[in-house]
């Protein structure tokens, strides 16, 4: 059951092609938001469609194969787990931010 903990899988579309950044140590880190749809009936009878967006981390290899497979409007299959960190802006106020570091992407859709 501890495979379970903290465990978070979405299919959803690119809103941006992932953002590639080498750091000091020479890691790569991968940014790209996810888009998921929901939709619903609402009391009135009315089909309601939700979308909502994800911020997504990769690290290293994940990072690399999003950066040259990746791009906006494409779908996929994620894997990963929730992290939340924080940090003090310009103007000393905290500020949080909850991402997916994703471990796994399954490319979805039609080849190009």
């Amino acid at each position: 059951m501890n495979t379970l903990r903290n465990r978070v899988q979405l299919i959803g579309h690119l809103g941006m092609n992932p953002e590639l950044k080498t750091l000091e140590s020479g890691r790569k880190l991968a940014k790209f938001s996810l888009a998921t749809n929901d939709s619903y009936t609402n009391s009135n009878g009315e089909k309601v469609e939700e979308t909502e967006w994800h911020n997504i981390i990769a690290w290293n290899k994940t990072a690399e194969l999003a950066e040259s497979f990746l791009e906006k409007g494409k779908e996929v299959a994620i894997e990963g787990k929730l992290t939340t960190r924080s940090w003090d802006d310009d103007k000393g106020q905290k500020r949080y931010i909850t991402e997916i570091v994703c471990n796994e992407i399954l490319f979805l859709g039609k080849k190009d």
